[in-house]
């Protein structure tokens, strides 16, 4: 990925004229929380599906 200013440019090149500040806020935001995704994945900092399973379970009291 480049440099955080270019990635905002080239994301405002794609949204809509009339797009809202929160709709550049939301659209940021989803690529930073991608990005951050990403990256934990290739660190191999990702939790496995049993676990969410487990963890779901108990959360929801089954």
């Amino acid at each position: 990925m480049g440099k955080p200013k270019d990635e905002v440019r080239q994301l405002l090149d794609t949204l809509p004229e009339d797009a809202s500040y929160e709709d550049i806020q939301y659209h940021i935001y989803v690529r930073q929380a991608i990005k951050r995704g990403v990256e934990a994945a290739d660190h191999g900092e990702l939790v496995e599906q049993e676990e969410i399973e487990r963890r779901m379970a108990k959360w929801l009291g089954e």
